[in-house]
Order: C-alpha cells, then structure tokens, then sequence
C-alpha cells in the first residue's frame, strides 16, 4: 500500500489527548518502579522473626537466637493484610469464653502481686506462642494482659521477669497485631531495656523493637518517636557476639525502611554499616546491604551521605557475591545510587528535547569499576529481576556524558546488551532498550557507529511496538541522533543515500514509525513526523496515482527479513557482530 501520512490539526488532534507524559521525570519514575521488586519477590513472613522455644528449657534468661530459618529474612513489607480491627477485649465472646477458660488462672497470676506467680504465667503464655496461630494470639489479647506484660519490663530488680515478657511481645509482634504491641505502653519500656546491663535482655528487646519497625510505616515512627535509634546504634561493639549483630543489624535496617526524618541522623549509621557490608556472616551482609538500600531511597540527599560514607567500593565488589540473598540489596543499592537525587547532581547539560543529568554517584561506580562487574552479570544466568536492574544501571550510565558513553562501549557491556534487546523477556527488552537508545540520543558519531555496527537498529525499531510511550520517545530520540549522524556521513558516499535511513527502511523500522502516527500522544507524533518528512520523504509521499508503489512498499516489507543489507557505516567497514 503506498505510503500516505493521516495529518489532522493539531487543535483536532489535542482535543482526543490523554494528559502529557513528564518526561522529565520519566527515568525516576521508572527506577522506582524497578527498586520495589523486592516487595514482589519476599515471603510475607519473613520480615517478621518469631523466637521459637529452646530444644532445652533454660535456667536462667538465654540469648534469643536467630539462626532459625527465618533469619534468611529477606526484607519486604507483608503482603497479608492488617484485619480490619483488632479483636475487642470487651465484645461479646461466646465461643471465646470457652476458649479463655483453660487461661484464667494463668491471667489471675498475671494479675497477681506475687512475682513467682506472675513469672510462671508469662513463662506459660510464651509457650501457648510458640504455636504459630493467630488463634492463640487472639486469645491473649481478648484476654487483656499486654499491658501487664508492658508493666513488666520495667521490673529492673527481676531481670527473669522483663526477659519472659519480652520474649511474649515479641512473638506477638512477630503476629499480625503488631500495632497493639506498639500502643500498649512497650516501646518506651523496650527502648530502655537496650540500656539494661543483662545483656540478654539487651538482645530480646532488640528483637521486639525490630518486629515492630517492620511492620506498618505508624508502628516504625512510634519507635523513632522514642528515640529508638541512638540506643540500639549503641548495641554495635567489636566484643558482640554474632548472634546478637545479626538481630541488631535486622532490625536496624527495619528502622531504616521507609523515608526517615530529618531528625534522624543517618551518618553514624552508614559509618557501622561501612564496617558490616565487610562481614564474612552472609546474613549481617545482606541485612547491611538493605539498610544502605533503604537510606539511599530514605532521605532527601540519600545518595550524597551514602557517597561520603564511602561504601561504594565495596558494594561494587559485592556485585559478585554468590548468595542472591546478598546480591539483590547490593544491586538495588547501587541502581539508587547511579540515579543521583538533587542534592547530589553536579549539572545539566539540556540539549533539547533531552536532559542529561551528570551525577556524582556515576563517577565514583565507574572509578570502582562497577562495569565490567555489569556486564558479566548479564552475560551470566542471574535471575531476571538481577538482569533487569543491571540493565537500569547501564542506562544511567549512558544518560550521563560521552564519556560516561565511552566507559560503557570500552568494558564490552554492549555486547551482552544487543542480545538482550532482541531476544530476551519484554521486561529486560525494554531496560536494554533504555540503556541503548540512552547511549544513541547522547552519543558521538563515532559511538553511534559503532552501535549499528553491532546491530542495535533493527531491535530498537521492534521495541518501539510497544506501550510504554516514555521508552518510546526515548528510543525515537535515539534513531533521531543515528540518523543524523548517517545523514552527516553520507556526504562522503557515492550514493548520497543515508545508509542508516536506508537500513531501517529495509528492516521494516519504516512501517513501524508510520504505524506511531495514530499514537494519542502529541510529544511522540511530532517526532515522529519530522523522522518521516526528513528521511523518507519519498516513501511517505507517494500516492495512489505513482505507478508500481503499493507494490514497491509491498516489497520492502516482504523482503526485510530475509534480505536487509547491512548499512554502509560511514568512514567504518565494521558490521554487524550479532
């Protein structure tokens, strides 16, 4: 069919317009998106940690110890709901009253004033806990004895006592009633504790502390509304045991979650976890690891604080680490980082209609190295989630400066690059595509040429198929630079031609951008109108009365798979490596 362009107004075409894309903020945008994966891919439960009982009853209060399985905790918000109210002690019970019966005694010891008494029933209801319901968590709460337990911990002269209580509203937290922990009087109590000179004490009440910061954003203020931070900073030593640092570091990272206060001081925490992300103990590591993740996407000159903190160097040797349980907070750690906030980015270049954003964090990742570690990621089998992310640092990368550019071609991370882009899960096709289209819209002549050397034009023209308009500008963008760098080029050719307007004609790129006339965004349209009126201007104009040119269109559409010569790169015989 021959190729006639639909023009309508502009006043006609406005008036059938969704609300315009800011496409200044389109890559932030699209990063946090990317950044909370890790709500997607996490167990509800194990952001959470119940303390299950001891194989032996001890003595004496023991240390909580975490090297359960639900230690691996991996850190994301519960995807269970909250129910919609908390069971009220005063409602009718019925049913429950039969339940609460075989536990009256055990509320009248509470109750008590006898300190054996009151011992050997929370003794008794830590271990009706240690069943995991959420029935017999209800039943302790109809049974209206947090408060006592709350009371408790303030027994300083019955250090059995606060240990016993603190163990209850820990595995209370761990429940789905995490709130009535944080409002029954607890966490003034609880934060105290982390002063107590029992050191096991010390480590349950951190423990408590951590279950309530993981659970809603309300609960984590209550704690930082008490000051909970410096205390529990505090816990960090050279003499801690293992078992202890990796219950502090857990739940230190829960405080962190979350865009923290400016009250909050996040310098000497980055200072500890600097020291941490060293650890040979993969479960402290991976806990850092989130909690430098967490800062980074907390505060509003995160990145700036996390740079000066100088935990760069190691979070970019970490990229190899062999636990994906490490990996993944590194990785979205570093992805928070390469992006920059304003506090941070030195400088604009505007070039329009593109931004270039020149950030600090991007310098000193380089300087580390990070992109030969990059681009063994994904050439490697890592999951995709992993690829994805490693491909949104990449084009961070290529966002920023042709130097920035030149990195990237010089660490070989295009070659993984190009075979991702056309074969790979649309997810990863299109972070690829970022990264590439970023590198052409920014590049010299020189990097443009050696993108279509490697076959970079016949898959960017397949992604602009699809829906994500902000990509699609991007990648429009892109082809715009290319083809401008071809049309500087072929005045050196004996043909005259453009060969990478030519090139994308006989890979069926034409009809694709012809099809984005329809697209309802003005932004896209009027890019792609000038590509069409610049480079093709024959093919678009050819009507109905030119003899021979449906079946000439015809004919380049047909034939683009199986014959699409390569393009006769300018001033270069490379070709095409994939």
């Amino acid at each position: 069919m021959p190729r006639a362009p639909r023009r309508p107004s502009d006043e006609a075409r406005r008036a059938t317009y969704k609300p315009r894309v800011d496409f200044n903020r389109s890559r932030r945008r699209r990063e946090d998106g990317l950044l909370a994966l890790r709500r997607l891919d996490r167990d509800a439960g194990l952001f959470k940690r119940r303390r299950d009982e001891p194989t032996l009853v001890p003595t004496s209060a023991t240390a909580p110890d975490p090297n359960e399985a639900t230690a691996d905790a991996a850190h994301s918000r519960p995807s269970t709901s909250r129910p919609s109210s908390p069971p009220d002690p005063a409602a009718p019970r019925d049913g429950a009253d039969s339940e609460l019966e075989g536990m009256s005694e055990m509320v009248d010891k509470v109750w008590s004033d006898d300190t054996t008494s009151q011992l050997e029933a929370t003794v008794q209801f830590r271990k009706l806990l240690s069943d995991e319901k959420n029935s017999t968590v209800i039943k302790i709460i109809r049974a209206d004895v947090l408060t006592r337990f709350a009371e408790f911990l303030s027994r300083h002269e019955h250090p059995q006592l606060q240990m016993e209580a603190a163990w209850v509203l820990t595995n209370i937290a761990a429940s789905d009633y995490t709130l009535l922990v944080a409002e029954c009087g607890a966490v003034p109590r609880l934060v105290e504790l982390l002063g107590s000179p029992n050191a096991n004490i010390r480590h349950q009440a951190i423990w408590c502390l951590g279950n309530i910061a993981a659970d809603l954003s309300s609960c984590r203020d209550i704690l930082l509304d008490h000051g909970a931070v410096t205390p529990l900073l505090s816990q960090f030593s050279e003499d801690m045991r293992v078992p202890v640092l990796r219950t502090a570091t857990w739940a230190l990272a829960n405080l962190c979650f979350g865009k923290l206060s400016a009250e909050v001081q996040v310098k000497p925490i980055l200072e500890i976890m600097n020291q941490l992300i060293h650890s040979a103990d993969e479960k402290i590591l991976a806990d850092a690891c989130w909690t430098i993740y967490y800062i980074c996407s907390g505060t509003d000159d995160a990145i700036q604080n996390v740079l000066n903190a100088g935990v760069c160097p190691q979070l970019v040797n970490l990229l190899m680490h062999s636990s994906s349980s490490v990996l993944l907070p590194v990785i979205l750690a570093l992805a928070r980082i390469s992006a920059g906030d304003d506090a941070q980015i030195q400088g604009h270049i505007i070039s329009a209609p593109r931004t270039y954003v020149l950030a600090v964090g991007v310098k000193v990742l380089i300087e580390h190295g990070i992109l030969n570690f990059l681009a063994q990621i994904l050439v490697r089998n890592y999951p995709k989630n992993i690829k994805k992310l490693a491909c949104l640092i990449v084009s961070n990368i290529t966002a920023g400066s042709k130097d920035q550019i030149q990195a990237v071609l010089d660490a070989g991370v295009l070659s993984p690059l190009i075979p991702l882009l056309k074969t790979s899960e649309i997810d990863i096709r299109k972070e690829a595509a970022w990264a590439i289209s970023n590198a052409a819209s920014g590049g010299s002549s020189d990097q443009i040429q050696h993108l279509v050397s490697r076959g970079c034009l016949e898959p960017l023209c397949r992604i602009l198929t699809c829906q994500d308009s902000e990509l699609v500008y991007t990648c429009l963008e892109g082809l715009q630079n290319i083809l401008e760098s071809g049309e500087a080029g072929k005045k050196g050719q004996d043909s005259g031609t453009n060969p990478y307007a030519e090139f994308i004609l006989e890979c069926g790129g034409l009809d694709v951008l012809e099809e984005l006339q329809d697209v309802d965004n003005d932004r896209i349209y009027k890019l792609v109108m000038k590509l069409l009126e610049r480079y093709w201007e024959e093919e678009v104009s050819s009507g109905p009365d030119v003899p021979g040119s449906a079946d000439s269109a015809d004919t380049a559409g047909t034939g683009s798979e199986e014959a699409a010569a390569q393009p006769s790169i300018p001033s270069s015989g490379a070709n095409e490596a994939d």
